[in-house]
């Protein structure tokens, strides 16, 4: 065996989530959210003493809440977070991060695209508490570990890491609310695996991300504010007109396959343009890119690209950091 002081060193950062989370019941997996609580990273890692064949590790506390609660605010202080311990500790490897899966997606795609680290970095979560009978977390932990040290996760950037599989922090999406295989890649699937002989990558996404984006959240308190307008048979202007009132600055709308509002909603969301608003078409469908119609470049509007509306949210709220002109918007979704 590899002596400790040899092998890589990885920080492994705490934030919470099922992958944390602690109940009195091995059998509970529906209420420990409420009536659990939720471990402290060394407590975690403590768990699983299987990390100490592959890897020294450094574990930084952040947050101990599940994913819901975890936002824009929590984002911003979690580059920071990552950025100091870059420049304290340059001999690391990587970096893991423990998060619940509900807004998983959205961590890892801003992630993607704010961090100024070349190193790559793991967001890894579990679909059954650590207290659980079969918990998912531990191998999900060491298998997020393995992919950040091995030599071809070398600049990939941000990634997801649960059930064997690595996937891009732009394209994945959490699919199941139970089961073990939720997070899935429409239309190009994962990036690797993690098998028990070696971790294997197939393909790499090929957009700009983190040191190589043109986005600098260093100096921001806050983001900009950017809603969703869900679509849905007979959906009116209520929801779209309520969102401007309370102050958005971008507005993604879900649209019905293949990215077209209801009549009511499309007329409000064009008022919206009208009045400044960014407005990004997307599709509820989950699947699919929208292209930049005709009537998208008539009214200003800008196309989501394959981003599903939770992850245009994110590009749309860093976009709004540099410029609210919609064809300079329309260039940024086209490259990010």
């Amino acid at each position: 065996m590899t002596p400790q002081a040899q092998l890589p060193k990885v920080a492994v950062i705490g934030t919470g989530g099922t992958i944390s989370s602690i109940s009195a019941d091995p059998l509970d997996v529906l209420d420990y959210p409420d009536f659990g609580r939720k471990g402290t990273v060394e407590e975690i890692v403590a768990r699983t003493p299987e990390i100490a064949r592959f890897a020294q590790c450094l574990p930084v506390g952040f947050r101990e809440v599940g994913s819901t609660a975890i936002g824009p605010a929590d984002w911003l202080a979690l580059v920071q977070l990552i950025h100091e311990t870059d420049a304290a500790h340059p001999d690391l490897a990587g970096y893991v991060i423990l998060h619940g899966t509900a807004t998983l997606e959205e961590t890892a795609y801003f992630l993607s695209l704010a961090l100024k680290t070349r190193r790559p970095v793991a967001l890894v979560g579990a679909q059954r508490p650590a207290s659980a009978v079969s918990a998912d977390g531990p191998m999900n932990l060491v298998a997020a570990i393995r992919t950040v040290i091995d030599p071809a996760a070398r600049e990939i950037g941000v990634v997801v890491v649960l059930n064997d599989e690595i996937q891009a922090a732009r394209e994945v999406t959490k699919i199941s609310s139970y089961r073990l295989n939720t997070f899935r890649t429409p239309d190009y699937g994962v990036l690797g695996q993690v098998d028990g002989d070696r971790v294997a990558f197939y393909r790499r996404g090929l957009r700009p991300h983190t040191a190589d984006t043109v986005f600098d959240v260093s100096g921001l308190d806050a983001l900009p504010r950017v809603d969703i307008a869900y679509a849905y048979a007979g959906a009116d202007g209520v929801a779209v007109d309520a969102m401007v009132a309370a102050g958005a600055r971008g507005m993604i709308s879900a649209g019905l396959p293949p990215g077209i509002p209801p009549p009511l909603q499309r007329q409000a969301l064009e008022r919206a343009a009208r009045a400044g608003v960014v407005v990004v078409q997307t599709s509820r469908g989950g699947a699919g890119r929208i292209a930049r119609r005709r009537y998208l470049r008539e009214q200003g509007m800008v196309a989501g690209d394959n981003l599903n509306a939770q992850k245009a949210r994110v590009l749309l709220m860093l976009a709004l950091t540099q410029t609210s002109d919609p064809e300079a918007v329309q260039r940024l979704f086209d490259t990010y």
